[in-house]
């Protein structure tokens, strides 16, 4: 069984790991998990004719999810909305001396959850960022990003979504094979991994 209803409109939102190649000009879901969830659950559930789009943009942080949720949310006025945001809020930090402080990342998300309950009533899915300890230089990741995946679990928390809790599944894949060959940069995921991603969305969803 599961929580999505009959004729139920998904939106996944994100950066590159849920834009992951698509062509924007169409209804394409991309090559990754969002291709791959919304696949295995239409072949499971086709009666339920659910229809998914997918609005995610590489190298977009939370505020740039703030800046484009009207268009790219809102006026989709989807049934569920599921959020993957979190890791570009990090690694800018450390490529551009941009950084997103905990506090700002915790903020912006909270605005896109409120406006999408109260303008929408629609369901959330809250994703949690991950990241891999390969190469060497993202170990040094984990003090800026454990901070900000903290804020997302106590927001699904607050406001009683589902999550994905993908830093501790990637961990724990990482002990049956390499880092690497789940996420080869250790933040993009390989077909193995965006697969990881897709089974355990499919479970946040199940009844």
């Amino acid at each position: 069984m599961t929580r999505i209803e009959d004729q139920a409109v998904v939106l996944f939102q994100g950066d590159s790991i849920t834009d992951c190649g698509r062509n924007r000009e169409t209804d394409d879901l991309g090559k990754g998990y969002a291709l791959m969830a919304s696949a295995l659950f239409s072949s499971k559930y086709p009666e339920k004719q659910v229809k998914f789009i997918n609005k995610g943009i590489s190298g977009h942080r939370v505020k740039d999810l703030q800046q484009r949720w009207q268009e790219d949310c809102l006026d989709i006025n989807p049934t569920w909305v599921s959020i993957y945001i979190g890791i570009n809020d990090t690694w800018r930090r450390y490529d551009s001396n941009d950084p997103t402080s905990a506090e700002d990342y915790a903020q912006g998300y909270r605005d896109l959850i409120v406006q999408t309950k109260e303008k929408l009533d629609a369901k959330l899915i809250l994703i949690e960022p991950f990241v891999l300890p390969f190469p060497e230089d993202r170990k040094k990741w984990r003090e800026d990003l454990d901070l900000k995946i903290t804020a997302v679990r106590e927001l699904a928390r607050e406001f009683n979504t589902l999550y994905v809790p993908l830093d501790g599944l990637f961990a724990q894949a990482s002990t049956e094979a390499p880092p690497a060959f789940w996420a080869p940069d250790g933040v993009h995921p390989s077909p193995a991994g965006h697969a990881l991603i897709a089974k355990a969305w499919l479970d946040a969803v199940k009844a």
